[in-house]
């Protein structure tokens, strides 16, 4: 099967990894793509291994291989070497306005029947008093600590 992320490392890319591995000053990941790299190598007089025995060879999923050795092609040596940052971004359910609201509302006195504010009935209060379309109680129990607010 044809490869088609093939890695051709520069004399001064290939330098690089030898000296970062043979320093060993690096975090394991780090030194284990640099060893994925170095053996993918294509570039004449390199090892040049396929996927199968790098990933035998290194104790690696085969998959660990196919990505680095696509990341290099695509994003270059520091992309693959180097932890991706998360690309997920959550929406705040509560924004300042929304925690200033809860606060108040904690603040206030328990609902008829109640010795005190649970997590659950904050939560259920909000929507109903529609500063939020939903709002979970772990959510509450998250800003309450956040802005230390206790309960009790």
């Amino acid at each position: 099967m044809k490869k088609k992320y093939i890695v051709t490392l520069t004399k001064e890319e290939r330098r690089m990894l030898q000296d970062m591995l043979s320093r060993g000053k690096a975090a394991a990941r780090k030194l284990l793509h640099a060893r994925i790299l170095l053996k993918a190598d294509a570039t004449r007089g390199s090892p040049g291994w396929n996927d199968e025995t790098i990933a035998e060879g290194l104790e690696v999923g085969r998959a660990t291989v196919e990505r680095v050795r696509k990341e290099f092609v695509e994003d270059g040596l520091e992309a693959a070497l180097e932890r991706r940052k998360p690309l997920r971004q959550y929406r705040r359910t509560l924004d300042g306005d929304g925690e200033a609201h809860l606060v108040a509302l904690a603040c206030q006195k328990p609902p008829e029947g109640r010795g005190r504010w649970t997590l659950r009935l904050l939560a259920d209060r909000m929507v109903q008093l529609e500063y939020v379309d939903q709002i979970s109680y772990q959510t509450v129990r998250r800003t309450l600590k956040k802005t230390n607010l206790s309960l009790g």
